[in-house]
């Protein structure tokens, strides 16, 4: 999986876009980051920070980049980037609807530049509806497809925010899906360039397959009510001695069988997908009082070898240093920069022995892209002294 010779230019910023372009340059492409020439990309400027004074979200998601700092709003600087479009196969960015328009970086007029470009674009609701042009953050998406109601335990509840920024990074990773399957689709020449229009919304309703089904059928899933939010004792999170958590997911019934004899209560076999609601009352209070009786780790040592589909409910840093986390090999500990989550996924054309470059210091980079776009050091000279490239 090498996208070696693929060359991204990347108008993203915060965390969104440059997850999705972090993917891409893990996989091996050549992701440029173009910034502007004053306080570029907020995420540097966001605490918490590194030791070298850099937000961590910003260092976490611009590993191996190369940064350029380009004034887009100069007729010099626009000319520039076109220079560097025309070599490009894609380009992502993450500006409100209308902005590229008003920048001159719009799809239409760099496909003058390079007919065969990728084109994504990135936002919060996507480029077209009534809530196109509306500012907005991971909360507000995850609150208007579904997750968050669906998220609290019971209706009595208060939605509450998710622990992880769900609609960010799923929008992401499926802004460089489509990036990738575009790529893909050019190179079979099945299309030439290609436009993409993403959000950070839409594949959070796309990860509502379960509910929507219920929903479209003419139902109304609630909140501790579905069979994945509570409505089974046997899917369900369960407090432990000492205050851990644990997770029980025995959905099928030969889980629930092997849950069920390792724990020595075979007379709850038969209880298994009841629909009498005594006895799943019942199941619940047996099954909190069992649970009660030990820690989460004494749990998990005690069925961690039987196919019961029970483990631990831990905080990230307990999860960062699990076993199994670590025995997947993507969090990076290079020596010269900051521990990381690299990219998920193993093969056998993944290298995860190499962590990536660190996150490039801000127009670290101009001088040696403008040259490889064509431009010599008179002209680069003069878009510096024009204060258009920094």
């Amino acid at each position: 999986m090498q996208l070696d010779g693929v060359r991204v230019l990347d108008l993203t910023r915060l965390l969104p876009g440059p997850y999705a372009t972090q993917l891409l340059a893990d996989a091996g492409a050549d992701v440029v980051k173009v910034e502007d020439t004053s306080a570029g990309d907020y995420a540097r400027h966001m605490p918490p920070y590194t030791e070298d004074g850099v937000g961590t979200v910003f260092d976490a998601v611009n590993r191996g980049k190369r940064s350029v700092c380009l004034d887009l709003k100069a007729e010099a600087g626009q000319e520039t980037f076109y220079e560097l479009v025309a070599d490009a196969d894609v380009v992502i960015e993450q500006f409100r609807p209308g902005v590229v328009e008003r920048l001159g970086v719009d799809d239409e007029t760099l496909r003058e530049h390079n007919p065969d470009l990728v084109y994504c674009s990135l936002s919060g609701y996507g480029q077209n509806g009534p809530l196109a042009d509306k500012a907005g953050h991971d909360l507000n998406y995850v609150g208007l497809a579904g997750m968050l109601d669906l998220s609290r335990p019971d209706e009595e509840t208060a939605p509450s925010p998710l622990g992880y920024q769900v609609g960010d990074m799923a929008g992401g990773l499926f802004a460089a899906f489509a990036v990738v399957s575009a790529l893909l689709s050019r190179e079979l020449g099945a299309t030439d360039g290609e436009y993409l229009d993403c959000s950070l919304t839409d594949p959070v309703v796309s990860f509502s397959q379960t509910a929507a089904a219920e929903v479209l059928a003419g139902g109304d899933p609630r909140p501790g009510e579905t069979p994945l939010t509570g409505g089974y004792p046997w899917y369900d999170v369960y407090e432990c001695a000492e205050g851990g958590y644990v997770t029980l997911a025995a959905l099928e019934p030969q889980f629930w069988q092997g849950f069920c004899e390792a724990t020595g209560r075979d007379d709850l076999v038969k209880y298994h997908m009841t629909d009498d609601e005594a006895e799943l009352a019942a199941l619940r209070e047996e099954l909190e009082a069992m649970f009660a009786e030990r820690t989460r780790d004494e749990w998990v040592d005690a069925l961690g070898g039987e196919d019961a589909a029970v483990d631990g409910v831990y905080t990230p840093a307990e999860a960062l240093s699990h076993p199994q986390i670590e025995a997947r090999g993507y969090i990076e500990r290079p020596a010269a920069a900051p521990p990381r989550v690299g990219f998920p996924a193993r093969g056998s054309d993944i290298d995860h022995g190499t962590p990536a470059d660190p996150a490039p210091g801000q127009g670290n980079h101009t001088d040696e892209v403008l040259r490889d776009a064509g431009l010599d050091e008179e002209r680069i000279a003069e878009l510096r002294e024009e204060e258009v490239v920094r």
